[in-house]
């Protein structure tokens, strides 16, 4: 019977360690399979990596990176102005129908509302970032900021 405790490798599927310099039978005798002398024959002989010959090797002829990633992701800013220009009293403004009105190119980014212009109709907010003097105006004209 065939348990955990008596399971094999199949006996093609693994192979004996190479093991070099031991008679010409072997098959890998004599020199070991590093060919005739020069550097890469000797022990420790390796050419470091990127070493290209004593001329300046690539990756010290190429500039270092440089600068700053941020981990924020982007957000997509939009101005209080644009939002008084294409939308009515009383409709929701709300990142699918900022992109459905060509305010914003995708409704996955983070949306953020800046203010410059005044708002006089009653707008609900929902799922975007407002600033602090847009909120003022949007509770003063009677909307609403729903997160």
């Amino acid at each position: 019977m065939l348990t955990l405790h008596n399971l094999k490798p199949y006996r093609k599927s693994v192979q004996r360690r190479k093991r070099v310099g031991r008679g010409l039978g072997s098959g890998h005798g004599t020199f070991s399979g590093r060919g005739a002398k020069g550097q890469k024959a000797r022990s420790g002989g390796s050419i470091p990596a990127g070493f290209e010959g004593g001329r300046m090797p690539l990756h010290r002829q190429l500039p270092k990176k440089r600068g700053f990633v941020s981990r924020r992701p982007p957000v997509s800013v939009v101005s209080l102005r644009q939002i008084v220009n294409k939308f009515e009293a009383k409709e929701t403004v709300n990142p699918r129908i900022l992109a459905q009105k060509g305010l914003v190119k995708s409704a996955l980014m983070p949306i953020k509302i800046v203010g410059d212009g005044d708002l006089k109709k009653e707008l609900i907010f929902e799922k975007v970032l407002v600033s602090g003097p847009v909120r003022a105006k949007i509770e003063k004209a009677g909307g609403k900021i729903l997160t």
